[in-house]
């Protein structure tokens, strides 16, 4: 952070100015001229919140590409489709047992399980050869997206949320002040938060175990050497299988959470692919904390964009990424 602020003192500066500005529009009394310009500070509120938690299931999709695409090359524009099987499978245990917790295991592993499957089948044949690799996959998930909408139809399918997560929690932020002066706060689903907590917790747990433990230590190496690595006698391949494993299971409790607090349906594949590729892209390839980042920062945007500006939201997604690419080509926080 001191390095950042010595060798960009105007960026350093507009930063901590807008962190201010962000600060006093969630924490203060909004004044009437205020919210006669902009709105009423609930929706603002509300807005903020819903970018904030659609950032975090945003980053559990892509830690599981960047995972695919950063760390290990591989080209995988079938990642979406894992999302949105690991949803559906979701959604039939939930329906069947009435356990929300057990959905998100079975998704795991039967979706790890078709990751698995594709690195062995499929990538490990295909190893540097990223068109060919992208060529595939995109065939490989127009065939997972017509066999799910042959098993699934057509509906659009909602995970229930559990009792114990049904309702709004009262957060400590004014959002009006009645004509007797008693505050009235914020009132926010709960399983929002809990969604979002969970995906941080994932993410720090994901940033220990590649940078503070060995198995991390060995998949970077992998990634920066593989044959180096192989003749130390570590079996590169299996450790390659299990990243992609664990990077497809990731994408199956994604689509578990997007049913719960949005839907399931045709054509989600498509659109949390791209979504992954801009977080990927704007965050830096290969990197934990900018996926978060970049997951964050469009999940905001998508959301802010859609109360303010709605027409012209998803332009504001893309104006981002095209920033990105031109004043900083490698990612905000890319890995080095």
């Amino acid at each position: 952070m001191t390095r950042f602020v010595e060798r960009h003192p105007a960026w350093a500066l507009i930063v901590i100015i807008a962190v201010a500005v962000a600060l006093w529009l969630i924490f203060a009394v909004w004044p009437p001229g205020l919210e006669e310009a902009i709105g009423r500070k609930r929706v603002f509120l509300n807005a903020l919140f819903n970018g904030i938690t659609l950032g975090g299931l945003y980053f559990l999709v892509a830690s599981g590409f960047t995972l695919i695409f950063g760390l290990m090359r591989n080209v995988n524009l079938a990642h979406g489709s894992l999302y949105l099987f690991g949803g559906y499978v979701g959604y039939a245990i939930s329906a069947s047992t009435g356990s929300w917790i057990l959905s998100f295991i079975v998704a795991f592993i039967l979706t790890a399980l078709v990751g698995v499957l594709l690195q062995v089948l499929v990538f490990r044949r295909m190893e540097g050869q990223d068109l060919r690799q992208t060529m595939v996959t995109i065939g490989l998930s127009i065939v997972f997206a017509d066999l799910m909408l042959w098993a699934c139809g057509g509906d659009f399918y909602q995970i229930q949320t559990p009792n114990w997560l049904i309702g709004p929690i009262e957060l400590p932020l004014i959002t009006a002040v009645k004509s007797s002066g008693e505050p009235v706060y914020l009132r926010y689903p709960l399983v929002r938060l809990v969604i979002f907590l969970a995906s941080v917790i994932i993410g720090i747990a994901m940033w220990l175990a590649l940078n503070r433990t060995r198995i991390g230590m060995i998949i970077r190496a992998g990634v920066d050497d593989r044959d180096i690595l192989a003749a130390t006698g570590v079996r590169i391949q299996v450790v390659f299988v299990l990243v992609f494993a664990l990077g497809a299971g990731l994408a199956g409790i994604a689509g578990v959470v997007g049913g719960t607090f949005q839907s399931l349906s045709p054509g989600e594949d498509i659109r949390f692919l791209l979504a992954s590729l801009v977080v990927v892209i704007v965050g830096g390839m290969g990197s934990i904390p900018g996926a978060a980042l970049g997951a964050l920062i469009i999940g905001l945007a998508e959301q802010l964009g859609s109360v303010y500006i709605p027409t012209y939201a998803i332009v504001v997604t893309f104006l981002i990424m095209v920033l990105v690419l031109a004043l900083r080509p490698q990612g905000l926080l890319a890995r080095r």
